[in-house]
Protein backbone atom coordinates (compact mmCIF):
# COMPACT_ATOMS: atom_id res chain seq x y z
CA UNK A 1 0.00 0.00 0.00
CA UNK A 2 1.19 3.30 -1.44
CA UNK A 3 1.66 6.17 1.95
CA UNK A 4 1.24 9.30 1.82
CA UNK A 5 1.36 12.78 3.72
CA UNK A 6 -0.98 15.51 3.00
CA UNK A 7 -0.18 19.09 2.97
CA UNK A 8 -3.40 21.78 3.37
CA UNK A 9 -4.09 25.56 3.64
CA UNK A 10 -7.02 24.06 5.57
CA UNK A 11 -9.51 27.09 6.21
CA UNK A 12 -8.67 28.76 2.87
CA UNK A 13 -11.91 27.07 0.72
CA UNK A 14 -13.39 24.52 1.66
CA UNK A 15 -12.32 22.20 -1.05
CA UNK A 16 -9.64 21.37 1.49
CA UNK A 17 -12.86 19.45 3.20
CA UNK A 18 -13.41 17.75 0.77
CA UNK A 19 -10.39 16.62 -0.29
CA UNK A 20 -9.85 15.56 3.43
CA UNK A 21 -13.15 13.56 3.18
CA UNK A 22 -11.64 12.07 0.06
CA UNK A 23 -8.72 11.06 1.35
CA UNK A 24 -9.80 9.80 4.47
CA UNK A 25 -12.78 7.40 2.96
CA UNK A 26 -9.90 6.18 0.86
CA UNK A 27 -7.69 5.30 3.81
CA UNK A 28 -11.10 3.44 5.50
CA UNK A 29 -11.13 0.94 2.24
CA UNK A 30 -7.26 0.07 2.51
CA UNK A 31 -6.23 2.46 -0.66
CA UNK A 32 -3.77 4.63 0.66
CA UNK A 33 -1.87 4.77 3.85
CA UNK A 34 -1.88 8.62 5.71
CA UNK A 35 1.14 8.70 7.81
CA UNK A 36 0.60 12.43 8.27
CA UNK A 37 -1.40 15.91 7.77
CA UNK A 38 0.68 19.71 7.80
CA UNK A 39 -1.56 22.84 7.83
CA UNK A 40 -0.02 25.48 5.90
CA UNK A 41 -1.51 28.58 7.74
CA UNK A 42 -2.12 29.28 10.68
CA UNK A 43 -5.99 29.89 11.72
CA UNK A 44 -7.23 30.14 15.53
CA UNK A 45 -8.68 27.08 15.24
CA UNK A 46 -6.69 24.99 13.11
CA UNK A 47 -5.53 22.00 15.23
CA UNK A 48 -8.84 21.45 16.51
CA UNK A 49 -10.90 22.12 13.50
CA UNK A 50 -8.91 19.21 11.75
CA UNK A 51 -8.66 16.78 14.78
CA UNK A 52 -12.30 17.16 15.06
CA UNK A 53 -12.81 16.48 11.06
CA UNK A 54 -10.84 13.56 11.49
CA UNK A 55 -12.27 12.46 14.42
CA UNK A 56 -15.48 12.36 12.98
CA UNK A 57 -14.17 10.15 9.37
CA UNK A 58 -12.72 7.65 12.18
CA UNK A 59 -9.01 8.56 11.40
CA UNK A 60 -6.06 9.28 13.76
CA UNK A 61 -2.94 10.50 12.40
CA UNK A 62 -0.36 13.29 13.39
CA UNK A 63 -1.70 16.82 12.42
CA UNK A 64 1.63 19.53 12.21
CA UNK A 65 1.23 23.42 11.51
CA UNK A 66 3.10 26.15 10.04
CA UNK A 67 2.60 29.09 12.46
CA UNK A 68 3.54 31.45 10.51
CA UNK A 69 0.00 33.63 9.60
CA UNK A 70 -0.50 35.97 6.56
CA UNK A 71 -2.52 38.52 8.28
CA UNK A 72 1.41 40.31 8.17
CA UNK A 73 0.88 40.07 4.68
CA UNK A 74 -2.37 42.55 4.18
CA UNK A 75 -4.71 39.15 3.91
CA UNK A 76 -6.75 39.03 7.23
CA UNK A 77 -7.94 34.95 7.38
CA UNK A 78 -11.39 34.18 8.02
CA UNK A 79 -12.54 31.15 10.19
CA UNK A 80 -15.45 29.96 8.26
CA UNK A 81 -15.93 26.74 9.32
CA UNK A 82 -13.35 25.92 11.58
CA UNK A 83 -15.31 27.31 14.90
CA UNK A 84 -18.03 25.65 14.52
CA UNK A 85 -15.51 21.91 13.91
CA UNK A 86 -13.74 23.24 17.25
CA UNK A 87 -16.53 22.74 19.24
CA UNK A 88 -16.21 19.00 18.87
CA UNK A 89 -13.07 19.05 20.63
CA UNK A 90 -12.60 22.25 22.53
CA UNK A 91 -9.47 20.87 24.39
CA UNK A 92 -7.19 21.47 21.62
CA UNK A 93 -5.34 24.75 20.19
CA UNK A 94 -2.66 25.15 17.59
CA UNK A 95 -0.55 25.15 21.03
CA UNK A 96 -1.28 21.61 20.83
CA UNK A 97 0.49 21.11 17.41
CA UNK A 98 3.89 20.47 16.55
CA UNK A 99 5.32 22.38 13.70
CA UNK A 100 3.98 20.30 10.03
CA UNK A 101 8.23 20.83 9.18
CA UNK A 102 8.55 17.69 12.09
CA UNK A 103 5.27 15.95 10.93
CA UNK A 104 6.98 16.00 7.64
CA UNK A 105 10.51 14.59 8.88
CA UNK A 106 9.36 11.84 11.18
CA UNK A 107 6.94 10.57 8.88
CA UNK A 108 9.27 10.39 6.16
CA UNK A 109 12.27 9.44 8.52
CA UNK A 110 10.15 6.72 10.05
CA UNK A 111 8.52 5.43 7.11
CA UNK A 112 9.73 1.78 6.02
CA UNK A 113 9.08 2.40 2.32
CA UNK A 114 8.88 5.57 -0.35
CA UNK A 115 6.25 8.21 0.42
CA UNK A 116 4.52 10.40 -1.44
CA UNK A 117 3.10 14.22 -1.11
CA UNK A 118 0.09 15.69 -1.51
CA UNK A 119 -0.07 19.64 -1.72
CA UNK A 120 -3.09 21.65 -1.87
CA UNK A 121 -2.32 24.60 -0.18
CA UNK A 122 1.05 26.95 0.00
CA UNK A 123 4.09 25.27 -0.60
CA UNK A 124 6.40 27.17 2.39
CA UNK A 125 6.07 23.93 4.83
CA UNK A 126 7.38 21.50 1.91
CA UNK A 127 10.16 24.27 0.87
CA UNK A 128 11.03 24.15 4.66
CA UNK A 129 11.33 20.69 5.34
CA UNK A 130 13.32 20.72 1.89
CA UNK A 131 15.71 23.18 4.16
CA UNK A 132 15.62 21.23 7.84
CA UNK A 133 18.77 20.41 9.00
CA UNK A 134 19.74 17.51 11.10
CA UNK A 135 17.48 17.23 14.19
CA UNK A 136 16.66 14.33 17.25
CA UNK A 137 14.42 13.06 14.21
CA UNK A 138 16.96 12.19 11.89
CA UNK A 139 20.66 12.91 11.19
CA UNK A 140 19.59 13.77 7.72
CA UNK A 141 18.61 16.70 6.35
CA UNK A 142 15.15 17.94 4.85
CA UNK A 143 16.81 16.86 1.42
CA UNK A 144 18.36 14.16 1.62
CA UNK A 145 15.23 12.24 3.22
CA UNK A 146 13.33 13.94 0.20
CA UNK A 147 15.88 12.73 -1.97
CA UNK A 148 15.90 9.07 -0.53
CA UNK A 149 12.44 8.45 0.85
CA UNK A 150 9.81 10.46 -1.46
CA UNK A 151 8.56 8.83 -4.20
CA UNK A 152 6.76 11.85 -5.75
CA UNK A 153 4.81 15.13 -4.82
CA UNK A 154 1.42 16.04 -6.27
CA UNK A 155 0.81 19.05 -5.74
CA UNK A 156 -2.31 21.38 -6.74
CA UNK A 157 -1.03 24.48 -7.84
CA UNK A 158 -0.54 27.26 -10.58
CA UNK A 159 -2.38 27.80 -13.53
CA UNK A 160 -0.95 26.20 -16.67
CA UNK A 161 -3.35 27.09 -19.49
CA UNK A 162 -1.59 30.45 -20.41
CA UNK A 163 1.94 30.97 -20.27
CA UNK A 164 2.75 33.07 -17.10
CA UNK A 165 -0.68 31.88 -15.47
CA UNK A 166 -1.08 33.35 -11.57
CA UNK A 167 -2.87 31.40 -8.93
CA UNK A 168 -3.65 31.63 -5.53
CA UNK A 169 -1.55 28.55 -3.73
CA UNK A 170 1.23 29.99 -5.61
CA UNK A 171 0.76 33.78 -5.82
CA UNK A 172 -0.82 34.98 -2.69
CA UNK A 173 1.52 35.89 -0.55
CA UNK A 174 5.24 36.83 -0.10
CA UNK A 175 5.69 33.61 1.71
CA UNK A 176 3.71 31.34 -0.61
CA UNK A 177 5.83 33.26 -3.90
CA UNK A 178 8.98 32.07 -1.92
CA UNK A 179 8.37 28.65 -1.32
CA UNK A 180 6.71 27.67 -4.14
CA UNK A 181 9.78 29.13 -6.10
CA UNK A 182 12.17 27.01 -3.65
CA UNK A 183 10.11 23.99 -4.08
CA UNK A 184 10.07 23.90 -7.89
CA UNK A 185 13.83 25.30 -8.44
CA UNK A 186 15.18 22.53 -5.79
CA UNK A 187 12.93 19.47 -4.86
CA UNK A 188 14.69 16.73 -6.17
CA UNK A 189 11.37 14.31 -6.86
CA UNK A 190 8.81 14.48 -9.78
CA UNK A 191 6.17 16.83 -9.26
CA UNK A 192 3.18 16.44 -11.15
CA UNK A 193 0.65 19.90 -10.93
CA UNK A 194 -2.79 20.09 -10.84
CA UNK A 195 -3.56 24.08 -11.99
CA UNK A 196 -6.68 26.10 -11.47
CA UNK A 197 -7.89 25.24 -14.62
CA UNK A 198 -8.76 22.04 -13.88
CA UNK A 199 -10.60 21.88 -11.55
CA UNK A 200 -12.85 25.08 -11.53
CA UNK A 201 -15.77 24.26 -13.48
CA UNK A 202 -15.88 20.49 -11.56
CA UNK A 203 -18.40 21.43 -8.66
CA UNK A 204 -18.96 18.50 -6.15
CA UNK A 205 -20.20 18.34 -2.73
CA UNK A 206 -24.02 19.21 -3.80
CA UNK A 207 -24.84 15.39 -3.47
CA UNK A 208 -24.58 15.86 0.26
CA UNK A 209 -27.19 15.29 2.96
CA UNK A 210 -27.39 18.30 4.55
CA UNK A 211 -27.08 16.78 8.08
CA UNK A 212 -23.87 16.07 6.95
CA UNK A 213 -20.67 17.66 8.56
CA UNK A 214 -18.92 17.99 5.56
CA UNK A 215 -22.06 20.26 3.80
CA UNK A 216 -22.33 21.85 7.24
CA UNK A 217 -18.66 23.02 6.34
CA UNK A 218 -18.98 23.56 3.06
CA UNK A 219 -22.51 26.38 3.87
CA UNK A 220 -20.07 27.44 6.91
CA UNK A 221 -17.68 28.74 4.01
CA UNK A 222 -20.95 29.89 1.60
CA UNK A 223 -21.21 27.27 -0.67
CA UNK A 224 -23.90 25.60 0.18
CA UNK A 225 -24.60 24.33 -4.07
CA UNK A 226 -21.07 22.77 -3.99
CA UNK A 227 -17.79 24.18 -4.58
CA UNK A 228 -15.14 23.76 -7.36
CA UNK A 229 -13.13 20.60 -7.27
CA UNK A 230 -9.57 21.76 -7.13
CA UNK A 231 -7.85 19.81 -4.15
CA UNK A 232 -10.33 16.87 -4.35
CA UNK A 233 -9.15 16.29 -7.94
CA UNK A 234 -5.16 16.52 -6.42
CA UNK A 235 -6.23 13.69 -3.68
CA UNK A 236 -7.99 11.09 -6.41
CA UNK A 237 -5.26 11.91 -8.83
CA UNK A 238 -2.41 11.00 -6.55
CA UNK A 239 -4.23 8.27 -4.44
CA UNK A 240 -4.99 6.53 -8.38
CA UNK A 241 -1.16 6.89 -9.24
CA UNK A 242 -1.27 7.33 -12.49
CA UNK A 243 -2.30 10.68 -15.07
CA UNK A 244 -3.59 8.70 -17.47
CA UNK A 245 -5.77 6.26 -15.43
CA UNK A 246 -7.24 9.08 -13.57
CA UNK A 247 -8.36 10.30 -16.29
CA UNK A 248 -5.75 13.19 -17.91
CA UNK A 249 -3.03 14.06 -20.66
CA UNK A 250 -0.05 15.22 -19.48
CA UNK A 251 2.70 17.84 -20.70
CA UNK A 252 6.03 17.24 -18.81
CA UNK A 253 9.34 19.50 -18.64
CA UNK A 254 10.26 22.25 -16.14
CA UNK A 255 8.11 24.74 -14.43
CA UNK A 256 9.09 27.94 -13.42
CA UNK A 257 8.12 30.51 -11.16
CA UNK A 258 8.54 34.62 -10.83
CA UNK A 259 9.46 35.07 -6.90
CA UNK A 260 8.31 38.53 -7.64
CA UNK A 261 4.83 38.14 -9.40
CA UNK A 262 3.77 34.74 -8.49
CA UNK A 263 3.47 33.94 -11.95
CA UNK A 264 4.24 30.60 -13.52
CA UNK A 265 5.70 28.86 -16.41
CA UNK A 266 6.02 26.23 -17.95
CA UNK A 267 8.80 25.15 -21.07
CA UNK A 268 8.46 21.53 -22.70
CA UNK A 269 11.06 18.60 -22.15
CA UNK A 270 10.05 15.02 -22.85
CA UNK A 271 12.70 14.30 -20.02
CA UNK A 272 11.98 17.42 -17.71
CA UNK A 273 10.84 16.47 -13.70
CA UNK A 274 7.70 18.12 -14.00
CA UNK A 275 4.13 17.29 -15.31
CA UNK A 276 1.22 19.44 -15.62
CA UNK A 277 -2.43 17.58 -15.76
CA UNK A 278 -5.37 18.53 -19.04
CA UNK A 279 -8.56 16.93 -18.35
CA UNK A 280 -8.82 14.42 -21.07
CA UNK A 281 -12.84 13.71 -20.11
CA UNK A 282 -15.74 15.77 -19.80
CA UNK A 283 -16.48 17.49 -16.37
CA UNK A 284 -19.30 15.24 -15.14
CA UNK A 285 -16.56 12.49 -14.89
CA UNK A 286 -14.29 13.81 -12.15
CA UNK A 287 -17.22 15.18 -10.54
CA UNK A 288 -19.41 11.63 -10.46
CA UNK A 289 -16.04 9.99 -9.03
CA UNK A 290 -15.87 12.27 -6.00
CA UNK A 291 -19.38 12.52 -5.51
CA UNK A 292 -19.55 9.08 -5.18
CA UNK A 293 -16.79 8.52 -2.50
CA UNK A 294 -17.83 11.55 -0.71
CA UNK A 295 -21.79 10.85 -0.11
Amino acid sequence: MRSFILGTDWGADCDDCVAVRVLCRMVKEGKAKLLGIGINCAKEHAYASMKAFLGQEGIDVPVGIDPRSHETDGWTWTENYQPRLAKLMPQLSNNDAESAVRVYRRAIAEAEGKVEIMEIGFLQVLADFLRSGADDISPKTGYELCREKVEKIWSMAGRWDVDGGREFNIAWTPLSREGATYVIEKCPVPITFLGWEIGDSVITGDNLDHSDYLWQAMADHGYKEGRSSWDPMLVLLAIIGDEKEAGYDVVTGKARVDKETGKNYFRKNKNGKHKYVIKAKPDSYYQNAINEIIK
